[in-house]
């Protein structure tokens, strides 16, 4: 990172995939130019938190052209991708810290001084505030992993996030093709959300709890639910060095609960998560709620937090305002541009979701100058 950012900007965007164009050439017998790329941007050089999107002047995905630099290399944290769709390998990396997360949980036996890594098969798994675009992405690598639950509680607060969630992966039929039973819970009214919680476990508590929110009565009621050995993963990074929230130490010494946190996955979980979507096991997309150009990304950006819904997926060749996935017919209606109709009728054709059908046709009608 330069020590003068004003006069030597980093450039944004952290979670990225594209097309090479050319190679140097100490790496020309393992790349090639036109093959599609992906990269893990938790490089973690020499120590430091060097970071696309974050350090570099000529390296982070806003923008159409970078310079991929030689740490990244030397790390392997380039990573061909052989897929369909472009932005499929761009939330490779988002989906690959859930992973990251369910591969770092862990659970104990008495007397035995081994951890058995991963979440419990077969176990009570729970994700708080699990209606954003993070929790969904968790949901959808919960119920398609190798090593998968029983039971799946999602917890939120906002109805709208919840009946969107609940859309996209209808408890019945999740029942039905994956034999998980699926929950989604709206806390905000309940006058004990960790009794009631509790109360779907049948009284035992979960074995797993993803945190997703970086606020303390999240934190303590993750705490609350907790079962015998109950792993907790507290998830969401916070901004406050000071956050700190109450947790139930009692259950830490007669119970085994734990505590742990991740940021990030590794290049092993940035791979299972492209292998998992290229099998089409996972469907990233369930993150995705806008489109829009590159002209979009600063102001995105700084609006972010007033801009509901999830992932802002943005196509750094295209001029395009930011569209809610919900708002392209009214766009093309609005425009008189079929373009936006079309695109509309794509996403409705599946589920309301972006798709790789939906970026060919934008890839292909939509072009830079537009």
């Amino acid at each position: 990172m330069h020590p003068d950012v004003a006069e030597h900007p980093a450039i944004m965007g952290h979670e990225f995939a594209g097309d090479i164009v050319k190679v140097g050439k100490a790496h020309q017998d393992k790349f090639k130019p036109g093959m599609k790329f992906t990269l893990q941007p938790a490089l973690n050089y020499k120590g430091t938190m060097w970071s696309p999107g974050y350090s570099y002047e000529f390296f982070g995905g806003d923008a159409t052209y970078c310079i991929i630099p030689a740490e990244v290399m030397e790390l392997g944290c380039l990573l061909e991708y052989k897929g369909r769709a472009y932005y499929e390998a761009s939330l490779a990396e988002p989906m690959s810290c859930s992973i990251g997360a369910f591969n770092a949980a862990y659970h104990t036996k008495m007397g035995v001084y081994h951890h058995d890594m991963g979440i419990k098969k077969g176990g009570k798994l729970a994700i708080l505030a699990g209606a954003g675009p993070m929790g969904l992405g968790a949901l959808t690598y919960a119920l398609h992993r190798d090593v998968r639950p029983g039971m799946v509680v999602v917890t939120d607060i906002n109805e709208d996030r919840l009946a969107r969630a609940e859309s996209l992966f209808p408890p019945k039929e999740v029942k039905e093709k994956d034999g998980i039973d699926l929950y989604f819970v709206n806390t905000a009214n309940m006058a004990d959300p960790a009794a009631e919680l509790r109360k779907l476990t049948g009284g035992t508590g979960f074995d797993d709890v993803f945190c997703y929110a970086p606020i303390a009565p999240v934190v303590e009621l993750s705490s609350a639910v907790l079962g015998r050995d109950g792993c907790l993963n507290f998830f969401a990074g916070p901004t406050d060095k000071q956050f700190s929230a109450k947790m139930n130490f009692y259950d830490v010494h007669y119970n085994s609960t734990h505590v742990m946190g991740t940021t990030g996955g590794n290049t092993a979980d940035m791979i299972e998560s492209l292998e998992l979507t290229a099998a089409k096991r996972i469907d990233p997309a369930v993150m995705v709620t806008h489109i829009g150009g590159l002209n979009a990304a600063a102001e995105t950006t700084l609006n972010l937090p007033k801009i509901p819904g999830g992932k802002k997926l943005i196509y750094t060749h295209l001029t395009m305002p930011l569209i809610a996935l919900t708002d392209l017919r009214a766009k093309g209606e609005q425009d008189n541009d079929p373009r936006y109709t079309a695109l509309a009728d794509i996403v409705d054709a599946h589920n309301g979701l972006w798709c790789p059908e939906a970026e060919e046709y934008l890839l292909a009608n939509f072009n830079p100058e537009d």
